[in-house]
C-alpha cells in the first residue's frame, strides 16, 4: 500500500494524499518514503495538518512512521514493531488496538526505542511499549500507557506522559522537557536516579495540560485507561511530574569597562 513516486509527486496542500489498507511487519520504515517526498518539496516545515492520511491495520515492521513531518497522519489498529516515529519532526502517529481488544490488560503495542531522537510531533499509545522509549527525545509529545526498561533515557526536550508502569532506569540522563507517570513517588523513586532527575506534584497549569492530552489520547485511540483515569481521579492526583536536576556551575558575569582608544598624533 506505499504510493508510486508518480503519486508521492503530486502531493501539495492542494492535492492531499489518503491510503488506506492492511500492513505486515515486512512493511518497513512505511512513511518514511512520504516523510521524504514532502521534505524534498517542502522542507521540514511539512504540510498543513491533514494534508496527509495513512491508515493502516495490522502488525507493522520496523520504524512504522519515521522520520514524519508535519501534516502526516499515520493511524494504525494494531501493533508495531521496533523504532515506532524514531526521529519524527512533526506530525501524528496513532496506535490502538481493535474495538473488541480494547481494555485488555498488558497489551504491547510498540517494539523498542519508539520515538528515538524524535524532534517534534505527537504520539498516542493505546498500550505498552518496550525498552527505551523516547530516549533522546528533543521535542515530540507522547501519551503512552506503560513502558519498559531504560525509557527517556537522555532526553533532552518534549513532554512524555505514561498512564502505567516504568522500567527501571527510568529518565537516565535526563537534561529537558518533562515526564508525567501515574504512578507514587515512593515506586518512581525506586526506578530513578535522584541525582538527576526531581519528582514532584504538577502545577495545576500542568494537570490543565493533562487533562487535554489525555482526552485526545481517548478520542484518537478509545483508551479505556485514560478513560478510567479522567472519570475517577478529576485533578489528575495521582499524577507524578519528572524533570531534570541540573547542577550547573553559573559564573558572574563581570562588566569590563572598554580602554579609551588612543588618538593618533
Amino acid at each position: 500500500m506505499t504510493p508510486s513516486s508518480e503519486l508521492l509527486d503530486t502531493i501539495s496542500p492542494d492535492h492531499p494524499l489518503a491510503v488506506s489498507g492492511p500492513i505486515a511487519n515486512t512493511d518497513r520504515a512505511y512513511g518514511a518514503g512520504i516523510a521524504g517526498a514532502i521534505a524534498a518539496r517542502f522542507g521540514d516545515r511539512g504540510l498543513p495538518d491533514g494534508a496527509v492520511q495513512l491508515t493502516m491495520t495490522g502488525s507493522a515492521g520496523q520504524s512504522f512512521g519515521a522520520f514524519a513531518l508535519p501534516g502526516m497522519r499515520l493511524s494504525l489498529v494494531g501493533d508495531t514493531n521496533d523504532g515506532l516515529g524514531k526521529g519524527m519532526h512533526g506530525g501524528e502517529i496513532v496506535v490502538a488496538p481493535a474495538a473488541r481488544e480494547r481494555g485488555r490488560a498488558n497489551q504491547v503495542l510498540a517494539g523498542n526505542a519508539a520515538l528515538y531522537g524524535a524532534t517534534g510531533g505527537r504520539l498516542f499509545v493505546a498500550g505498552l511499549a518496550g525498552e527505551r522509549f523516547a530516549i533522546r527525545n528533543s521535542g515530540a509529545t507522547a501519551v503512552v500507557e506503560g513502558v519498559g526498561d531504560h525509557a527517556c533515557e537522555y532526553m533532552t526536550g518534549g513532554t512524555i506522559v505514561v498512564l502505567g508502569p516504568v522500567g527501571q532506569n527510568f529518565a537516565a540522563g535526563m537534561t529537558g522537557g518533562v515526564i508525567y507517570v501515574a504512578a507514587n513517588r515512593e515506586s518512581l523513586a525506586a526506578r530513578t536516579h535522584p541525582q538527576h532527575v526531581a519528582v514532584d506534584a504538577p502545577t495545576v497549569a500542568e494537570q490543565k495540560l493533562l487533562r487535554e492530552l489525555l482526552e485526545t489520547h481517548e478520542r484518537l485511540t478509545g483508551s479505556r485507561v485514560a478513560r478510567s483515569l479522567l472519570r475517577f481521579d478529576r485533578h489528575l492526583a495521582g499524577f507524578c511530574r519528572i524533570t531534570p536536576v541540573l547542577a550547573a556551575v553559573v559564573t558572574p558575569s563581570v562588566e569590563i569597562e572598554a580602554e579609551p582608544v588612543a588618538q593618533a598624533g
